[in-house]
């Protein structure tokens, strides 16, 4: 299969995951009726907001391949992952849980990247990397290694399309992830995001540009948008990039879905012409 629509979900969560589940599921629904068989996600997209006890309270485990409840039936997990499970079979997609808030260690959690096929199964986890730790301009401090575990392993997820390389957010910034990506056999990366107002109006287009065309791939970003409370601000522009670094659909300043048609035949065409990655030394 050399051909799919992908929607990058751009949508504004706050504190109350209720409300941001049933948004996220609109989204999710209007992408599938727009043709969308790949369906993307933001970071944060069940929670956001500055309450480090809420974001651990409502932070869930992953249900192992063999675990059970006691009537010995499945588990399906909590009870964001089971929503987002029966999503996916209701909208008969695939569906990236951009960034869902999985419990770790301690009094930790992991910020992962959950890919779900149509049936609801899940078919990969990623745990994010590159923690943001960071004091942005205007003088908003980020500690995400305060509460977050970070992960270890570079994911590469298998669909009917090709590998899928998994990212989260800051791990934009380290093109070191992407190029293993890429020679791992990816051949569309995912990049949902909440970045901040004040980095992304300046990095988040030229970064992802970058990260296609030095790859040779598509990359596509669900991302978070707008107020999130009275301090924080994300920048939105959930958008698709095609191989050759052109943006190729992308949201304004608004929630809804960036929708575009992936050909992969236009990139093994890109990849031929331009035949970089054969020509790397280091």
């Amino acid at each position: 299969m050399s051909e799919l629509v992908v929607g990058a979900v751009q949508m504004t969560s706050s504190e109350n995951v209720e409300a941001n589940l049933e948004r996220a599921g609109e989204l999710v629904r209007e992408a599938a009726s727009a043709g969308a068989l790949l369906v993307g996600l933001p970071e944060n997209f069940a929670y956001l907001g500055d309450d480090r006890d809420h974001r651990l309270a409502i932070a869930e485990e992953l249900p192992g391949p063999d675990t059970s409840d006691q009537s010995g039936a499945a588990s399906t997990g909590g009870p964001i992952l089971s929503a987002m499970r029966e999503l996916a079979r209701h909208a008969g997609t695939w569906l990236l849980l951009g960034g869902f808030p999985e419990r770790g260690a301690g009094n930790r959690i992991r910020n992962s990247a959950i890919l779900l096929d149509p049936g609801g199964a899940v078919v990969a986890v990623y745990r994010k990397i590159h923690l943001f730790d960071v004091d942005v301009p205007g003088g908003k401090r980020f500690r995400e290694s305060e509460a977050i575990e970070p992960g270890a392993e570079a994911v590469v997820a298998q669909t009917p399309w090709g590998g899928l390389g998994l990212s989260i957010c800051y791990d934009l910034r380290f093109p070191e992830l992407y190029r293993t990506l890429a020679a791992r056999g990816a051949r569309m990366i995912a990049v949902p995001s909440a970045f901040t107002l004040e980095t992304g109006k300046d990095h988040w287009h030229p970064l992802l540009r970058a990260r296609a065309i030095e790859n040779q791939l598509y990359v596509f970003a669900p991302a978070q948008f707008g107020a999130h409370g009275p301090t924080r601000k994300s920048y939105g522009h959930a958008l698709v990039v095609d191989p050759w670094g052109v943006v190729i659909a992308e949201c304004g300043d608004h929630e809804g879905v960036a929708l575009a048609q992936i050909d992969l035949r236009y990139e093994d065409q890109v990849r031929a012409a331009l035949p970089c990655q054969s020509h790397r030394r280091l």
